[in-house]
């Protein structure tokens, strides 16, 4: 699947890997997964590896999941995907890999797509996040997406870790808000 969208940011290519590409991409993912900051805000402490890349990216495939690379007029931004899908649900996650990228509407622009994705070809009924306390920015993202805080067990299955934030949007509350930017996303 390829998913495009032509913002005023630029060209939005959201692409799901072939394994081949994954590797091509693996060291600058894992550059921006160790970055110190993103680090922290995604809540690990260790220095993963461009094969832990690959062998990730394998494992959320087998595992049912539907991961994406990110790019803007061609070059890698960053990733995010749709995991857990079941029973009309998922969790999603994403990166934008380099700080100086960040806070410039890429991560939630990404996000739209992803969740576009998410609701109108697979057809699910709601989308939860986990979030690290102290993700502030992607907690913003969340919000603009029409996420609200979630502390139900449905929602506290999807959390990465017992402190995190559980957050979740429908398919009609994301539609509504997102109405003019879906017309202008393409897949393929």
């Amino acid at each position: 699947m390829r998913i495009d969208w032509s913002t005023d940011a630029g060209k939005l290519v959201a692409l799901e890997p072939a394994p081949d590409d994954v590797v091509e991409h693996a060291a600058e993912l894992a550059s921006g997964y160790n970055e110190p900051t993103n680090a922290s805000l995604m809540g690990h402490t260790d220095v993963i590896e461009p094969d832990e890349i690959v062998e990730h990216y394998a494992d959320m495939i087998e595992e049912g999941a539907r991961p994406f690379l990110f790019f803007l007029d061609g070059a890698l931004a960053g990733d995010g995907d749709l995991r857990g899908i079941r029973t009309g649900a998922a969790e999603f996650a994403f990166m934008i890999g380099a700080r100086a990228a960040q806070g410039k509407g890429l991560g939630t622009r990404f996000a739209i797509m992803v969740h576009a994705f998410g609701f109108s070809v697979l057809g699910l009924a709601r989308i939860y996040a986990s979030v690290v306390p102290h993700n502030a920015a992607s907690r913003r993202v969340f919000e603009k997406l029409g996420y609200i805080d979630d502390d139900s067990p449905a929602a506290r299955e999807y959390a990465d870790e017992p402190g995190d934030v559980t957050m979740v949007v429908d398919r009609v509350t994301f539609e509504t808000r997102h109405a003019a930017q879906l017309a202008a996303i393409r897949f393929r």
